[in-house]
């Protein structure tokens, strides 16, 4: 990692600059896979299937049967502990739902708001070098929950030509029946624009990388809604010598394996801390199996010193990233003043791995700054908010005075018109 030490605030954006292309580069790669795949639908898919992922599929669906079959396949230790993050992911979201309640904003008018969901969702989950089986739950309860009529799942084949067992079952454990073996860009435009095999979506939905994250943003100029920019992971690090260096670099090294384009920013007012870590992060990487893609993400990351806590949750707060973990002697304190993240760990017991699988939040997270002003997936973000008004005669005979004031004002005497109209039949 690259160690800077008391950086000036104007160096800053420099050091949390992540390692990314430029997204017009990207987008002038992925725009002819969607063009393609808008006009010639599952054949197109079916090649870009064979030139990025080196496989040759007929069916582009996973038949039910194969779903049913993915649960003799998952040990069942690893069904359990499944079974138990989706038992605690649904009891956090179901928390969330939004009742409906009617606000009388004066005699005679009542509104309210009515959460609606989303009729046709596309959930993405990455594949490349790991079975995210775990975005499954983080995506598939919350559309559950909201009531989506219709979720459908994307995920990149095997070589063998099949989806991993774990993230079928997975899918049935969320609800989730719709499930077709695609990844990367064509499936992102497989889902904005429909092929043969698959009805197009209102909202496409998760994680993957800078090509995905591309996809996402052409299929959003495209008129299909998207979650967020969530593209490469990151996490930023704020630690003292009262959470043990071992700790630490366990939580640097759990993000540098994701992938070779992950970032990882460490914090920390202490520098004998922060070379302790580092002194760790060279131990530990030596016996990680993906230590090749974990050591080229360190390349591009950072560890700074700087002169106080203040200064680290600025610093933070610049960076605005997915996930942050405090593990400080006043960490609860520090957590206060966090405006930019996407997800929070607050102590040294909290690792951003409990997070990534079982706690019960959500790890489909902003990215790339964009924490700034976007949330991470939620019940919320698979519902629109619709809002309705109804009013009594004499709660527009009360009200009217007021709008027709208003619109005459802006020069509008159609609204004033439409008013005044019914109030002069009012006996």
């Amino acid at each position: 990692m690259k160690l800077y030490k008391y950086p000036d605030q104007s160096e800053w954006s420099e050091i949390v600059a992540r390692p990314a292309r430029p997204l017009h580069d990207l987008q002038d790669e992925v725009e002819p896979i969607f063009e393609t795949v808008r006009r010639e639908g599952d054949d197109a898919v079916r090649e870009f299937t064979k030139r990025f992922d080196g496989v040759e599929i007929d069916s582009i669906a996973v038949s039910e049967e194969q779903l049913a079959r993915a649960s003799s396949e998952v040990s069942e230790a690893l069904k359990e502990s499944i079974d138990v993050a989706a038992t605690n992911i649904r009891r956090f979201h179901s928390e969330l739902v939004e009742a409906e309640k009617v606000v009388e904003t004066m005699p005679g008018i009542r509104c309210w708001r009515r959460s609606v969901p989303i009729q046709s969702v596309g959930l993405y989950i990455p594949g490349g070098t790991a079975p995210l089986f775990s975005s499954v739950l983080m995506l598939g309860i919350p559309a559950v929950i909201a009531g989506c009529p219709r979720t459908v799942m994307t995920t990149p084949p095997r070589a063998d030509g099949r989806v991993h067992p774990a993230v079928l079952y997975a899918a049935r454990v969320s609800g989730i029946s719709e499930v077709y073996r695609i990844g990367g860009a064509q499936a992102i435009a497989a889902l904005t624009f429909g092929t043969e095999s698959i009805q197009k979506v209102d909202k496409i939905f998760g994680p993957g990388n800078q090509y995905v994250t591309a996809a996402k943003q052409l299929a959003a100029m495209n008129g299909t809604a998207i979650d967020m920019p969530a593209g490469p992971t990151e996490v930023a690090i704020i630690a003292d010598k009262s959470c043990d260096a071992r700790y630490t670099a366990a939580d640097v090294l759990s993000q540098a394996e994701h992938g070779t384009d992950s970032h990882i920013l460490l914090v920390s007012d202490d520098e004998d801390h922060v070379r302790a870590v580092i002194k760790e992060i060279d131990t530990q990487v030596q016996a990680l199996p993906r230590k090749e893609i974990a050591v080229e993400a360190l390349r591009h990351s950072s560890a700074v010193v700087v002169r106080g806590t203040h200064d680290a949750v600025a610093l933070v707060n610049h960076y605005a990233p997915e996930h942050l973990i405090i593990a400080n002697r006043d960490a609860d304190e520090l957590a206060e003043q966090v405006v930019n993240a996407g997800s929070v760990f607050v102590g040294a017991m909290s690792p951003e791995a409990a997070g990534d699988y079982a706690t019960g939040t959500n790890h489909t997270l902003p990215t790339n700054g964009f924490a700034r002003a976007y949330s991470g997936v939620s019940v919320d973000s698979f519902v629109k908010k619709i809002t309705f008004q109804r009013l009594t005669a004499s709660g527009l005979e009360r009200i009217g005075p007021t709008v027709q004031h208003m619109a005459l004002a802006e020069g509008l005497d159609g609204h004033a018109r439409a008013v005044a109209i019914r109030i002069e039949d009012m006996p």
